[in-house]
């Protein structure tokens, strides 16, 4: 026979598990708008039975409450990731994209077409009366005007570059702390798992990291129970790409370097690398997410970088590259110095000129700090990386490019005549040399006529000193420092619109040369100066939609999987409230078994007096 007193336990253990359920209801009901939070349930199984030696066999003891286990799917998680990482790759390419095209929008009084169009108006005004102080005053400014507003938009994309490098340094220190909380987070789940239950609330919040960490960079994560009995003891893994971030407790920190030397000859100065603390280089390029958009927007050249075959010997200091990928003066964007690749070897060089061999194919020849290592045949050289996303770096190129060609045949034609007092003409666009701040004289030396040099870095072991002039190539000529040559703005007398003044002042056969310029379809494979400007425009357009779309997509998918997450995870308030209502009569039959079994109690005992 059972003890008598038993039913009270059963009783008790009834009002101890609607207790927890009542508990556990109203954790979910308060944490509904919790960012992260998982619906928790009861886990309850009936509690061991007795043994009882009669014609019924086993007594029931009442319920016991096993685990109060949080409502996720792994599948789920892993989907929405794998999603998050490609929505935070969009979401800054679309951000950054639509920032380029504001500096680049036709829309603006002060557009390319419009600074474009007045210059050329400018210029037909001084062919109709070349003698015109007014006319060709006026000429010079509407020139320097445009001339500025180029300078204008690569200061703009060199600000756009800087502010994406910051944020690079931004996501880097995100990623640290991301891991340190993690690992963090991993030591105290299992300091209480291990003796028994689940930390769900501490696993919601690292796994709310997992997911923001999801956003700005490609993971995996691992799970595993160490050793063969489960003791709630678990190491935890977090991957990007090849390299551990965070081991369980541990984590590696990412180191934000500052190149000492550029890639490309309009890069700001100090763009940021990742490395880790062996020294290995982060992936950026590689890695997905928000950091790999900032990399491609950052330094994006759509594979237009430079790349070749070189030989070489142990021991020297220079090295010669042919069979290159850049065979056109205009499209030279290599820095004046910075890091050249050897097969896997990087070299610092100081230099590089360029000539042509009997094909007419660019020869470079690098001046390295160091000497080479060791014998090279044929190797793969490289300067940066191809990139095949068109970033700032590659409208910067198109910029300086444009500039290049457009100011070479205006110079050339603008040198063929005299000025107003019958002087050779002068260059009448040009840049500056960085250190002197002197324009330059876009001509080659004599020394650099009989060694057939194109272009010379005229710095490292290519120094030259003394020259009568500051000679340089159409390499010096670039978007940031493109203006009208200071002696031709100074003195407006110096615009040369005639080929001779023999037949008067009036004469205007080179500045109708200069005008047809505006009509030439053969400048550029785009055509027209003005073509190619609208075509780099258009080209900008559709990038920047293409990447508003895609965004825009992504946030849709990464929308649904996050509802169809939050319909397994999620804390339904109506599904909560029929809870509330089936613990809360769970509870009140539970104190009603007590309240019964106190009354047989007292009749047994108090009137039978048993």
């Amino acid at each position: 026979m059972p003890n008598t007193f038993f039913g009270l336990t059963i009783g008790t253990t009834g009002m101890y598990g609607a207790n927890i359920g009542i508990n556990t209801t109203a954790h979910n009901i308060t944490n509904t708008e919790t960012e992260g939070y998982s619906r928790q349930i009861v886990e309850k199984r009936a509690d061991s039975a007795l043994r009882a030696n009669n014609k019924y066999g086993m007594i029931g003891t009442g319920v016991t409450v096993t685990n109060i286990s949080q409502q996720r799917d792994e599948y789920y998680d892993e989907k929405y990731r794998s999603n998050n990482t490609l929505s935070g790759y969009y979401s800054a390419q679309e951000y950054y994209m639509h920032s380029i095209e504001d500096y680049f929008n036709e829309v603006r009084l002060e557009g390319f077409n419009s600074n474009f169009n007045s210059f050329n108006d400018a210029l037909q005004e001084l062919a109709k009366d070349p003698s015109s102080l007014t006319a060709r005053t006026q000429a010079n400014s509407f020139a320097q005007n445009f001339c500025e507003y180029v300078n204008s938009m690569n200061t703009s994309m060199e600000q756009l570059q800087e502010s994406v490098n910051f944020e690079i340094k931004t996501m880097a220190d995100q990623i640290n702390s991301y891991a340190a909380q993690i690992a963090g987070m991993t030591k105290q789940i299992n300091t209480l798992e291990v003796t028994g239950g689940t930390a769900n609330d501490l696993r919601d919040q690292r796994n709310l990291l997992i997911d923001k960490l999801s956003n700005i960079v490609d993971i995996d994560v691992e799970e595993h129970v160490v050793g063969q009995d489960s003791v709630g003891v678990t190491s935890y893994t977090v991957m990007i790409g090849d390299s551990v971030l965070v081991d369980t407790y541990n984590w590696n920190t990412l180191n934000v370097v500052p190149r000492q030397e550029k890639y490309n000859q309009s890069d700001i100065d100090g763009l940021y690398d990742l490395e880790w603390p062996s020294g290995q280089r982060f992936q950026g390029l590689h890695n997905g997410g928000r950091v790999q958009a900032l990399f491609e927007v950052r330094d994006g050249n759509s594979e237009q970088y430079f790349n070749g075959t070189a030989s070489g010997t142990a021991g020297d200091t220079t090295i010669t590259v042919t069979d290159t990928s850049i065979n056109k003066l205009e499209q030279i964007h290599l820095a004046e110095q910075g890091i050249i690749t050897i097969g896997n070897k990087e070299y610092t060089y100081n230099g590089f000129r360029v000539t042509q061999d009997d094909d007419g194919k660019f020869v470079y020849e690098f001046a390295l700090d160091n000497e080479l290592v060791k014998d090279y045949d044929e190797a793969e050289v490289r300067v940066g990386e191809s990139i095949s996303y068109k970033g700032i770096t590659y409208y910067m190129q198109q910029l300086d490019e444009f500039t290049r060609v457009f100011a070479q045949k205006y110079n050339d034609i603008h040198k063929q005549g005299v000025d107003l007092k019958n002087r050779p003409g002068l260059d009448y666009f040009n840049s500056k040399n960085r250190v002197s701040g002197e324009n330059y004289t876009f001509e080659y030396s004599e020394d650099e006529e009989n060694d057939g040099i194109l272009v010379s870095t005229k710095t490292g072991a290519f120094k030259v000193e003394d020259e009568d002039k500051n000679y340089g190539s159409y390499y010096f000529m670039t978007a940031k420092g493109f203006g009208v040559t200071k002696q031709v703005y100074d003195d407006p007398d110096r615009i040369v619109t005639a080929t001779n003044v023999v037949d008067g002042e009036a004469n205007n056969d080179i500045a109708y040369k200069i005008i047809d310029l505006r009509d030439d379809q053969t400048m550029f494979r785009q055509g027209t100066p003005a073509g190619f400007l609208q075509s780099l425009i258009a080209e900008l357009g559709v990038d920047a939609h293409k990447a508003k779309s895609f965004d825009q997509n992504q946030k849709d998918i990464v929308s649904n999987i996050d509802n169809q997450r939050l319909s397994v995870s999620g804390v339904d308030i109506d599904e909560e409230a029929m809870n509330l209502v089936r613990y809360q009569n769970t509870y009140n039959l539970s104190a009603k078994v007590i309240s019964t079994m106190d009354e047989l109690y007292d009749r047994l005992i108090n009137w039978m007096a048993v």
